[in-house]
């Protein structure tokens, strides 16, 4: 893969940006600096480097305070997707207090009893939402309105989030728990690292324009270069492992990141928003930042239980 473009005028115009306003996908904007970054680089380097502070702070004083880190992250994320189904065009209805309760359950229930007790959290609070939605909402004259929508959209994010963040709950039980916490952030934050740089510097071809016009080739090239980079050096040195089992790990989170982040881009098309929230400055939301991070987890859980055995 060409990792440099020259000037030359055949040569397609570089991927951009697609906030709006910008241009039409892939055509550099008269700021074409800004346009390329995308977003307050500042900002989102500050924001980055607090919350992996906060998280590695809270693995190295004691793991449970990594899993009050998850609930916090999890309440905050729950609030902010039901904000954002119930102001789209749609006006999507779901459960918010069920879900709240809900999450914190699949999130708690993870330490004692592992994955039976995050999976019967989910169970629950899937049912708890069907109950809501028959008996507390929906429209007077016509009860089964928007029935099956809403209670999609519950089940999603039950699913989307709670339930996929039990999966780092999940990495963190063992003892060496902490470093399998530590793998799976190192290999998506060079995953997002690599990728942004690369994009920004060489990204011409885009990905998926019609999802997210930013995302180049070259993008996901340096992603995969990073990911399996940095998931070899993590499992050989933080658990012992075998390195191209790392670079398999690696490579596997950069793609499940990558869709996490399309699935995103996805989700906020579909209801014509452009961020999640606005609590994180250079990020939007917190759903926004952990859009990659949230089925990374699972894979994560996943494959490193195959390669590293507990």
């Amino acid at each position: 893969m060409t990792t440099s473009h020259g000037a030359d005028k055949d040569s397609p115009p570089p991927v951009t940006t697609d906030l709006p306003g910008s241009g039409l996908p892939g055509v550099p904007s008269k700021s074409s600096r800004s346009a390329r970054l995308g977003r307050n680089l500042i900002a989102a380097i500050a924001v980055g480097v607090t919350m992996g502070a906060v998280i590695l702070a809270s693995l190295l004083i004691q793991r449970q305070a990594f899993v009050i880190v998850l609930a916090v992250a999890v309440a905050v994320a729950t609030w902010e997707l039901p904000g954002a189904l119930r102001h789209s065009a749609q006006a999507i209805i779901v459960p918010l207090p069920v879900l709240l309760v809900g999450g914190q359950a699949m999130v708690w229930l993870a330490w004692p009893f592992g994955l039976t007790g995050s999976a019967i959290a989910f169970a629950v609070t899937v049912l708890v939402s069907l109950l809501w939605r028959m008996f507390a909402a929906g429209s007077a004259t016509n009860p089964a309105s928007g029935f099956v929508r809403d209670v999609g959209a519950g089940v999603f994010t039950a699913a989307y989030v709670p339930f996929f963040v039990s999966f780092a709950v999940l990495l963190v039980l063992p003892e060496d728990g902490v470093g399998r916490v530590l793998t799976f952030m190192i290999c998506v934050v060079a995953s997002d690292v690599g990728g942004y740089a690369a994009g920004v510097l060489a990204g011409r071809h885009p990905m998926a324009p019609r999802i997210s016009p930013k995302k180049s080739w070259e993008g996901f090239g340096g992603s995969l270069v990073a990911g399996m980079v940095a998931g070899a050096l993590s499992v050989h040195l933080l658990l012992a492992g075998v390195w191209w089992q790392g670079a398999i790990l690696g490579a596997v989170l950069v793609i499940t990141a990558t869709l996490g982040d399309l699935t995103e881009s996805m989700i906020k098309r579909d209801l014509g928003i452009k961020d999640m929230g606005n609590l994180l400055p250079g990020h939007g939301g917190l759903m926004d930042r952990m859009d990659s991070m949230l089925p990374a987890a699972f894979v994560s859980w996943a494959l490193l239980s195959a390669f590293v055995p507990v």
